[in-house]
C-alpha cells in the first residue's frame, strides 16, 4: 500500500491530502488544533485571502472550485483613498480579470470537508508534532486533549505545519541546511467595518480598498456578510506607530487625521484596536526542502512570505500542482521527485518573497502617486497594443502561471523601461505617441 503522513491540516496540508489520495495513497494527516468546524476556527486572527489564479489551478484539480468560487467576492482593482476621501479606481489587469476575496476559514473547512469525504484519508485533531527522527522517519506527537505521547513511522512526511514547522526546525539541526528568516519592522492589526443596514455594503465590494500614507496603511476587503475585514500595517516604532497609539485618544486621534472616511464607519475601532493582538510580518527562506526523499517541507513550512501580493497561499496551492504533474512525470519516483522539486521550486519562492517585499512599498508609498500611476496607464496602454509582447508584472504575478523567478526577472526589466519613458519630455501630457512605442520597441529587442 502506498501510504502517506501529511503534518498540518491547513489549506496546504488538506490540498496535498486530497492530491495523494485521489493517486491511491493511504494519508494520515495530523493537524494539532482541534476541529474547527467544531470549537470554530481558532487559527488566529488572520487578513482575508486573495485566491489567484494560481490557487484556482489547485482547487480546480481537486474539484472544489465553483463551490469556492460561489462564495468567494471577485475585486477587479484596487480603490485608492486620499487623505480628503476621494476615491480613485486602479483596474488590475484586462477587464474582467480580479482575484478572489475568501475567508481563510470558510476555504480550511471546505478542503477539510473534501478530504474527509475521501476513504483513505484519516485525519486526527489536537495532535502536536513534537520532533521527528530524521533518519528513521519516526515523528513524535502528543495527543494534547489527553495529554498522551505516541510516535509513528511513515514512509513519507509531508511538513505543511506553517511557518514555525516542527518538521522544518528538526531540519534545522542538520549540517548544510540553510535557512534565514527576515522580521519587518512592521506589523498588522485587525479591525472591522461591519455591515450596513439589511447587511449592505459601505464601500464597493469589488475593489481592494487601500488608504495609502507614505510609511503606513489601512486595508479593507468585503465579506459575504457585508461586512470589511480591515488591516492596519504600521511600523513598531516612531512617530507614526503602535508603541505611541496606546490609549483611545491616541487612536482616535490617529484615525482622525489620516483614515477619517473609514473612521465613520467603524463604529467599534476601540474595542477592536485594543482586543485584537499585533500581528507580525515576516519572510523565512530555507533549503533543502526534502530529507533522504522521505521527508519534505510545502507551503510556510517551506517560504513563508509577507502577504503583500496575495501569493502566500496562492504559491502554496501552486506547489501541490507541481508536486502533483512531476508525479506523473516521474512515475512517483520520490527520489527523483524530491530532487527535481528542490533544484527548481526554491528559486521561484525566493522571487515571490522578493516582489512581496517590493509590494508593500507600492501600496503604501506609490500608489497615489502621480508619476506611479502615469506608469500604470502606460503599462495598460502597451499591454493593449503589444498583448503578446508585453504584460505588466502584476498581470504576470497574479494572471498567469509564468514562474515566479521570470516575473521578476521581467519586473526589474520593465523598472528599466520605465524609467526612460518617464523621463521623456513632456511624456505627463503625451505618452501615447510614436516615441514611447519607440523607446519600448527598442528595450524589447535589447532584452531579447
Amino acid at each position: 500500500m502506498k501510504k502517506a503522513t501529511i503534518i498540518g491540516a491547513g489549506l496546504v496540508g488538506s490540498l496535498w491530502s486530497i492530491f495523494l489520495a485521489k493517486r491511491g495513497y493511504n494519508v494520515s494527516m495530523y493537524e494539532r488544533r482541534s476541529d474547527m468546524r467544531k470549537a470554530g476556527y481558532i487559527g488566529g486572527r488572520s487578513i482575508n485571502l486573495a485566491l489567484s489564479l494560481r490557487g484556482f489551478r489547485g482547487l480546480e484539480r481537486a474539484g472544489i472550485a465553483d463551490e469556492i468560487k460561489a462564495v468567494a467576492l471577485p475585486m477587479y482593482g484596487r480603490m485608492i483613498h486620499d487623505l480628503a476621501g476621494n476615491l480613485a479606481f486602479q483596474p488590475y489587469g484586462k477587464e474582467g480579470e480580479a482575484i478572489y476575496s475568501v475567508s481563510r476559514g470558510g476555504l480550511n473547512i471546505a478542503l477539510i470537508n473534501l478530504a474527509e469525504k475521501l476513504p483513505n484519508i484519516n485525519i486526527n485533531f489536537d495532535c502536536s508534532c513534537e520532533d521527528v527522527n530524521l533518519q528513521t522517519a519516526e515523528l513524535s506527537f502528543l495527543q494534547t486533549a489527553e495529554n498522551k505521547a505516541f510516535n509513528l513511522q511513515s514512509d513519507l512526511v509531508f511538513a505543511t505545519d506553517g511557518a514555525f514547522s516542527a518538521v522544518r526546525t528538526a531540519l534545522q539541526k542538520r549540517p548544510r541546511f540553510n535557512f534565514s528568516q527576515q522580521y519587518e519592522n512592521y506589523g498588522y492589526k485587525e479591525l472591522v467595518i461591519p455591515a450596513g443596514e439589511n447587511n449592505t455594503f459601505l464601500l464597493d465590494k469589488h475593489a481592494l480598498h487601500i488608504w495609502p500614507r507614505g510609511h503606513f496603511m489601512l486595508m479593507a476587503m468585503a465579506n459575504l456578510d457585508g461586512s470589511f475585514t480591515c488591516t492596519l500595517y504600521l511600523p513598531y516604532e516612531g512617530e507614526h506607530s503602535f508603541e505611541n497609539l496606546k490609549t483611545d485618544e491616541q487612536i482616535t486621534a490617529f484615525f482622525a487625521t489620516y483614515f477619517a472616511d473609514a473612521q465613520a464607519m467603524m463604529p467599534t475601532l476601540l474595542a477592536d484596536f485594543h482586543e485584537n493582538p499585533i500581528g507580525v510580518l515576516t519572510t523565512m527562506k530555507c533549503r533543502p526542502w526534502s530529507f533522504q526523499h522521505k521527508i519534505m517541507l510545502l507551503g510556510d513550512a517551506a517560504h513563508a512570505i509577507v502577504p503583500f501580493y496575495g501569493q502566500g497561499m496562492n504559491a502554496g496551492f501552486e506547489d501541490c500542482v507541481l508536486l502533483d504533474d512531476m508525479m506523473t512525470d516521474f512515475n512517483e519516483n520520490w527520489d527523483a521527485i524530491m530532487t527535481e522539486y528542490d533544484r527548481t521550486r526554491p528559486d521561484d519562492t525566493d522571487s515571490i518573497a522578493e516582489l512581496a517585499l517590493r509590494n508593500f512599498v507600492e501600496m503604501r508609498d506609490k500608489v497615489g502617486d502621480p508619476r506611479f500611476l502615469l506608469r500604470q496607464k502606460i503599462a495598460a496602454w502597451l499591454y493593449q497594443q503589444f498583448p503578446a509582447d508585453f504584460t505588466p508584472l502584476y498581470s504576470l504575478v497574479t494572471f498567469s502561471h509564468t514562474p515566479y523567478s521570470v516575473a521578476l526577472r521581467e519586473g526589474k526589466a520593465q523598472d528599466v523601461l520605465f524609467e526612460q519613458i518617464l523621463n521623456l519630455p513632456n511624456i505627463e501630457n503625451d505618452w501615447q505617441n510614436e516615441t514611447v512605442i519607440s523607446v519600448f520597441k527598442t528595450w524589447q529587442s535589447n532584452k531579447g
